[in-house]
């Protein structure tokens, strides 16, 4: 070996380190179509997002089902003790409407609140859990358009309602003196469907404006339970003192649970036909108004 002397000037030549890094160009190539290749692509919807309104809807369903002695079994054991206070104390003091025994006069109407009041809750709370929690991001994110998010929504509540009264119908049948009758059964479904869409529309736009569950339960305690008992559900309309007859006409409930009624017993306190028309315009009204608070994202997006 060379011995060599340490000046302070030379230095020990060390030999070069090298990286051993693997030539690369694109951790993916590109295909024909300019995308990497070893990446999924993203989907594309031409039309309407069918795949992700089943999503949606069949996340609303699942939701309220999960807890269904809450969500469908409360709601009918309040209707039976409804039906216990106001027909069994009330029903020999008081005499049948229109030819209609007592008991079989507010049936439809109490089936009628478990429809409105339930489709109302499904949305609201469905949507102030979502803002209060940070899960806004699991339908906004989606490929889901505003229109496909109010469809599942409301889709959602109304199958709530629908389920809630379909029930509570089946348990009020079976019930003695509360039988059911069917005299119209397209005003049933019609009525039916288009109150459960219109509530739970109404709690989309609740559950959007809402910021904390004391503002939500107010739009129930102020809102929709004084219309829902001011709406003929235990009374004739036609028997008010004006101005309270007239008052009554401008109460959307009024129509959709008098139409039910009809449905039922074959008499109405007003206009069938009118109540057809306020349904469909309320739905629609309803559905355009929700759609334009999520295409901008009120209350939803920071």
């Amino acid at each position: 070996m060379l011995n060599r002397r340490y000046s302070g000037e030379t230095s020990v030549a060390e030999p070069p380190v090298r990286a051993h890094f693997p030539a690369t160009t694109d951790l993916a190539p590109l295909n024909e179509l300019g995308r990497p290749s070893g990446l999924p692509t993203p989907r594309r919807y031409d039309g309407v997002n069918r795949e992700g309104v089943k999503t949606l809807y069949l996340r609303e369903v699942r939701r309220f089902w999960k807890v269904g002695a809450q969500t469908v079994a409360a709601p009918v054991v309040t209707t039976l003790l409804y039906m216990l206070v106001f027909v069994v104390a009330l029903q020999n003091a008081r005499p049948p409407l229109h030819g209609t025994p007592f008991a079989e006069f507010v049936a439809p109407g109490l089936i009628m609140m478990a429809i409105l009041n339930n489709a109302f809750a499904n949305a609201s709370s469905s949507l102030i859990q979502a803002k209060m929690m940070g899960l806004t991001p699991d339908f906004l994110t989606p490929p889901l358009s505003p229109l496909e998010q109010v469809a599942g929504f409301g889709l959602g509540a109304a199958t709530r309602g629908i389920v809630v009264g379909a029930v509570t119908a089946l348990v009020i049948g079976v019930l003695p003196g509360a039988g059911l009758q069917f005299a119209h059964p397209w005003a049933i479904l019609y009525f039916a469907v288009g109150a459960s869409f219109i509530l739970g529309l109404s709690g989309v736009l609740a559950g959007l404006w809402a910021e904390k569950f004391d503002q939500l339960a107010a739009v129930t305690n102020f809102v929709i339970m004084p219309m829902t008992f001011l709406s003929g559900t235990f009374y004739l309309v036609d028997k008010l003192p004006e101005p309270f007859r007239t008052a009554s006409h401008f109460n959307p409930f009024f129509y959709l649970i008098d139409g039910f009624r009809y449905g039922f017993i074959g008499h109405a306190d007003g206009s069938v036909a009118i109540g057809a028309v306020v349904t469909a315009m309320l739905s629609v009204g309803l559905f355009l108004w929700c759609w334009a608070l999520f295409r901008t994202g009120y209350r939803l997006k920071s």
